[in-house]
């Protein structure tokens, strides 16, 4: 990373190293190192969280590491397939598959879309939900939200760190002495400083998962069912909406010059998802039995 005339120039590989993953024979990029670590660190807090929420219940520690097991492959499978299918949905028209529609499934070339992301973990966290509703009844679809909204941001904030690396999501130009020239933006755009909004978004989720996990601990209130999803989804996607504003448009649905772009459109009903959660009173149980609250 060089000055250049006050700005940061920034082009690195985007290859990790110069081998081949063995069997896939495919380069370990930089942005798969940091999707991976992300998700490795969030796996490890929502393990700690599930085992906080189990234990009233009396689950055996095994069984406990067998159900996150089991909850985070099914999150992982929803990211994965939402976030691609949401890309090529939200940010690319179908037509563009018609003559291969295996390559809407080829998540490995590139092109997530995070708001796909999301809306394949609210799915598969209510497929785990229906399925093993008899066995684990106080896993209900609120509850999951709660223990999972946390980590959620740790792993984005990795994501965003990754996305980095690849030039890609790149901001709009700016003369802020921070601004950011990257030697090959993934929008093809020309080498002028841009704000660094991969970077603005993932301090944001640092900072948010340090702040929602310290109220989780130290507010009472926090443990009522739909509590930490609802400010999550309000918290995160509030957030979302605004840094649009500085981002290059992405999506080729919308007509350049829209007064809203795809990011904020699909913000929005989110917003209202955190609002239901965080302001209606869940009936049930909670989200961890806490005695005298």
């Amino acid at each position: 990373m060089n000055q250049i005339f006050n700005y940061i120039f920034w082009d690195p590989s985007r290859y990790m190293t110069t081998w081949n993953i063995p069997i896939l024979n495919r380069p370990v990029l930089w942005y798969g190192f940091f999707f991976a670590l992300g998700f490795l660190f969030a796996y490890m807090v929502f393990q700690g969280l599930l085992k906080e929420f189990l234990s009233p219940y009396r689950v055996r520690k095994k069984e406990i590491l067998k159900v996150a097991e089991k909850i985070s492959l099914y999150v992982v499978i929803g990211t994965i397939l939402g976030a691609r299918l949401g890309y090529v949905l939200f940010y690319q028209s179908p037509l563009e598959y018609r003559e291969d529609l295996l390559g809407i499934f080829k998540f490995w070339e590139g092109g997530l879309s995070s708001h796909g992301g999301v809306i394949g973990i609210l799915l598969s966290i209510w497929v785990f939900c229906v399925r093993f509703r008899k066995k684990y009844p106080m896993l209900t679809w609120v509850a999951m939200l709660d223990l999972l909204s946390i980590p959620a941001l740790l792993a984005g904030g990795f994501i965003r760190v990754g996305n980095f690396f690849n030039q890609e999501i790149v901001g709009t130009a700016t003369k802020v002495p921070w601004g950011v020239i990257f030697g090959h933006s993934a929008d093809g755009g020309a080498s002028i400083p841009r704000h660094p909004v991969q970077l603005y978004e993932a301090l944001f989720y640092f900072v948010f998962f340090v702040v929602l996990w310290s109220l989780r601990k130290n507010v009472p209130k926090m443990y009522r069912l739909g509590k930490t999803s609802g400010l999550f989804f309000i918290g995160t996607f509030v957030f979302r909406f605004f840094i649009e504003f500085v981002k290059s448009p992405q999506s080729a649905l919308l007509a350049k010059g829209s007064f809203l772009d795809m990011g904020q459109f699909l913000s929005i009903p989110l917003i209202l998802v955190g609002i239901l959660l965080f302001f209606c009173e869940q009936n049930g149980l909670r989200s961890r039995s806490v005695k005298g609250h």
